[in-house]
């Protein structure tokens, strides 16, 4: 019998990915994702999928693609028994992640994704790949079993910093592969031009528009967990001729990756805040060298209050009762918003847009997606040949019979063959 796949999620919804990939009585996961719509507090249980408690030997182990909690979010609730395979940064940006009370997990991997540094898992032979998505250290799998192939995607885009990944896997494809299991995001019925894929250098070069032209304080809304849009934030500041003020979280995640280019505590430019509630949370676990690693860069209330026209100032939640308590600071204002304008209409955006709206700050939005264009992924399917082409990460599948050739539709818990 040859490799069988099951997805458990995904194959109708983005976000949520969980995919059991079966060969010789031995099995493997790839991701394991919290769905999107599901709230903070909402009880997700584990899919089906046998040895999730640790009391299965079979399952060889859970390979997690990058960290977004759509792909790893359910991972803390697995037996530590369970092998877990992952990117070194980012393992240790979702461990730093989870001190912060964030989205994150705590383990100790079994082994760690390389790009194109293949292993042996059984009687499965994986090969990441990195790839350009807005999570550091993403990468793409290639599994080989029963002399079947599959590239799962991940998550992915072209249009990022790490772009020249996308066109070095269209010049030296693993072709030609059985199954293209190929995420879909911008799969959707009008995605209108280039999928609406902005380039990352277009979103650095609007926020340098609007940061030169800002009269006060400038806000920038962003996940401190994308680094691209980071390094961006920063550029643009630079170009602004102004300070960059991260918060604590924001730096320990910098630094978590292990990149010392990526702008970080240290770098000239860059200033640290220090948050009421993060400061309570160093407190109380007495883990003082988070604060002590940024005591050259740190600035207090005092100082934002000071140089509010010459900043620009990480904006979370967390910071809302400084800024609050500083109505000085805010004469001029400008906000941005560079995430999934959707959050907007969430509680947690909608406390952005009120914030703003209370202090009459306007609020812009610059942000494109982490995820390809039909575009981009009809260029990948096109250089990886493949047998056929499986959708995953999408809310529309059915589009996909439209966009490209081969394509195989399988429902949530669907067994089938590679």
């Amino acid at each position: 019998m040859s490799m069988r796949v099951r997805i458990h999620r995904g194959s109708h919804e983005i976000g949520g990915n969980c995919v059991e990939v079966y060969s010789g009585g031995a099995r493997i996961v790839l991701d394991l994702g919290r769905p999107l719509d599901a709230g903070p507090d909402d009880d997700v249980p584990l899919p089906p999928i046998s040895g999730l408690d640790g009391n299965d030997p079979s399952l060889l182990g859970l390979l997690v693609s990058h960290p977004h909690q759509d792909h790893y979010g359910l991972a803390s609730q697995v037996s530590p028994k369970v092998p877990v395979f992952i990117g070194a940064a980012a393992s240790r940006i979702l461990h730093e992640a989870a001190f912060f009370g964030c989205a994150g997990l705590t383990c100790a991997p079994a082994g760690l994704l390389r790009h194109q540094q293949p292993f042996e898992l059984g009687p499965f032979r994986i090969t990441p790949f990195l790839v350009d998505h807005s999570a550091f250290d993403s990468y793409a799998l290639l599994v080989e079993a029963d002399g079947r192939r599959l590239f799962y995607t991940g998550d992915f885009r072209a249009t990022g910093a790490k772009a020249a990944l996308f066109r070095r896997l269209l010049e030296r494809p693993p072709a030609p592969v059985d199954v293209l299991l190929m995420e879909g995001t911008n799969v959707r019925g009008d995605p209108g031009p280039r999928g609406g894929c902005r380039t990352e250098a277009e979103v650095r070069a609007a926020m340098a528009q609007t940061i030169g032209a800002a009269r006060g304080l400038v806000l920038v809304a962003y996940s401190g967990q994308n680094i691209d849009r980071l390094a961006s934030v920063f550029s643009a500041t630079r170009k602004a001729r102004r300070e960059l003020v991260l918060d604590l979280y924001t730096a320990v995640i910098a630094a978590a990756t292990g990149n010392p280019k990526i702008p970080q505590a240290g770098f000239s430019g860059i200033r640290v805040f220090v948050p009421q509630s993060q400061r309570r949370r160093v407190l109380e676990s007495r883990r003082f060298e988070y604060v002590r690693r940024v005591k050259r860069c740190r600035l207090y209330e005092r100082h934002i209050a000071a140089r509010a026209g010459r900043l620009v100032v990480t904006f979370r939640k967390s910071i809302e009762p400084m800024l609050d308590a500083l109505p000085s600071a805010l004469k001029g204002a400008v906000a941005i918003w560079s995430q999934w304008p959707g959050y907007l209409d969430m509680p947690s955006g909608a406390g952005t847009r009120e914030f703003c709206r209370r202090h009459d700050i306007p609020l812009i939005v610059h942000h494109t997606s982490g995820h390809a264009s039909i575009a981009d992924l009809q260029r990948l399917a096109g250089a990886l040949k493949p047998g056929k082409v499986v959708p995953i990460h999408t809310a529309a599948p059915r589009l996909f019979e439209k966009n490209f050739k081969n394509v195989a539709l399988f429902a949530d818990g669907e067994a089938w063959e590679v």
